[in-house]
């Protein structure tokens, strides 16, 4: 049986990439104003929207000169 400790554990550990990459996207700005979509996108399944966020969103900053 998982005790009630291991699922806390479990949940906040699964939850830290979320969270990291909800801080990345409010520092920058997206272009097409992307920034709502990947929040939503990071909110909605956390785990798998980090994932998406670092490989693909993070191409889609907006670049300063």
């Amino acid at each position: 049986m998982i005790s009630i400790s291991e699922i806390i554990i479990l949940i906040v550990v699964s939850s830290i990439p979320a969270l990291i990459a909800i801080i990345d996207i409010m520092k920058h700005e997206f272009k097409n104003n992307n920034k709502l979509n990947w929040i939503i996108v990071v909110l909605s399944v956390p785990v798998i929207g980090a994932i998406l966020y670092y490989f693909i969103g993070r191409k889609q900053k907006e670049t300063s000169l």
